[in-house]
């Protein structure tokens, strides 16, 4: 009896005792080893890409600044700009970001800062304007049909303060001036404007003469304010938009050479010993102006004061800079809020007087109902009050008219675009 074999399934086994020099084919040809082929080479890792999300100090500096804005136009406060200067802290984060966004063609950067800025401006003129002609605002109210309309173009492009009603009627439980005190905050816009527009050749100054260009705006402002005292020599809007670039222009480079790094290049000990003597330069100025004395007195009534005080401040506040790419723990708490700050940040500058504005009608009835009369006088006179109801009318403002921001930025419209907090996630990051 002869055993049968089943080769098919100890063919691989074989092969493997029997030499590689002595098998066969089935063409009866010693199977030939294939040469060893070389391995290609393990690419190298990729190296470690720098991170690009957004630096949570620097949101947290923006947040800080938004709501001391609103304080001092509430309580107007004179030592709210001493303890925090928030325009010198707004136009250094700007100037931060648009010198990290100058690394693509200038001309494409200032195109979308403009479109970032510009239609939040837009719809809030068009509210604005409709509402003063309401109140009888039109080309006769100051005399000069033609140059009104001119200066209409300035609600379009702020290369200097858009034209507003003085004076006028006033609507029900609202001051005359109501328009003046709505429109303090656009001169904010028309500084950035100009600070936009010559952003790329200050960052190639920046580059050249690091030094004398960061010194040029506080000379300027000194010269403008110290020697020629008498602004009616030039005409009054030249003069505001000069004095205003003059005054926060440091604080503007200085937020580009911090991002350009320029400042981690000096020694560690120049700016916190240079920073206070500029701070202490700008206060002395200050205490040394002719003021009423029984008025303390405001540094924001002074270019000189307060771009010496701002310009150190900033500087210290750059140095000390942590650069958070997450949040401490106890900050995490004020996630929402200083995120939904920083994503609304031009509506609530904006609409932030008209709240307050707003509030003053609203609380004005309650004095007619006798239970607020007779128990609550001191309730309704305080500025605390004031700010209490001024609060929910700006978010429902900033609610209504906040979604342009996205627009403008080319993101799909949100009404509240409050960070949702995922379940979890400090524990599995940590």
């Amino acid at each position: 009896m002869t055993a049968s074999f089943d080769l098919g399934r100890t063919r691989d086994t074989i092969q493997l005792r029997v030499p590689a020099a002595l098998r066969a084919d089935p063409s009866g040809e010693p199977e030939q080893t294939p040469a060893p082929q070389p391995q290609p080479l393990a690419p190298a890792p990729a190296p470690a890409e720098r991170k690009g999300g957004r630096d949570r100090y620097l949101d947290l500096l923006r947040a800080l600044a938004l709501a001391r804005v609103i304080l001092y136009h509430n309580f107007g406060w004179f030592w709210l700009p001493l303890v925090f200067p928030s325009m010198g802290v707004m136009f250094a984060l700007a100037g931060s970001l648009m010198a990290r966004s100058l690394s693509r063609p200038a001309l494409g950067v200032i195109r979308g800062r403009l479109r970032r800025l510009l239609p939040p401006m837009w719809l809030f003129g068009a509210v604005l304007v409709a509402l003063q002609i309401l109140d009888g605002w039109g080309p006769s109210s100051d005399g000069h049909p033609t140059w009104w309309w001119s200066k209409m173009a300035f609600w379009i492009l702020p290369l200097s303060t858009p034209p507003y009603g003085e004076g006028l009627a006033g609507f029900q439980h609202v001051e005359p001036t109501w328009a003046t005190q709505i429109v303090v905050p656009l001169w904010y816009l028309r500084a950035y404007l100009w600070y936009v527009l010559l952003s790329p050749l200050l960052l190639r100054a920046l580059r050249r003469f690091p030094v004398a260009t960061l010194c040029a705006p506080p000379a300027m402002v000194i010269v403008m304010n110290a020697f020629f005292v008498d602004q009616d020599f030039v005409y009054g809007r030249v003069w505001e938009t000069a004095n205003d670039f003059a005054t926060f222009g440091a604080c503007w480079i200085l937020g580009m050479a911090h991002q350009e790094g320029l400042l981690k290049r000096i020694p560690q000990y120049v700016l916190p010993s240079v920073a206070p003597l500029i701070m202490v330069a700008g206060l002395w100025y200050l205490q040394t102006r002719p003021v009423d004395p029984t008025v303390a007195t405001d540094i924001e009534a002074w270019p000189i004061a307060q771009a010496l005080w701002s310009f150190g401040f900033v500087a210290i506040l750059l140095h000390v800079s942590p650069s958070w790419d997450r949040w401490p723990r106890p900050l995490e708490r004020w996630n929402g809020l200083i995120s939904l700050l920083n994503s609304r940040a031009v509506s609530v500058y904006l609409w932030h007087q008209v709240a307050l504005v707003v509030a003053i009608p609203l609380i004005d009835p309650l004095w007619s109902v006798p239970f607020f009369y007779d128990n609550l006088q001191w309730l309704l006179a305080s500025q605390w009050f004031t700010l209490l109801v001024a609060i929910p009318v700006l978010g429902l403002l900033v609610l209504t008219f906040g979604w342009v921001e996205d627009v403008a930025a080319r993101r799909s419209p949100r009404l509240l675009p409050y960070p949702r907090r995922l379940r979890g996630r400090r524990r599995a990051t940590d």
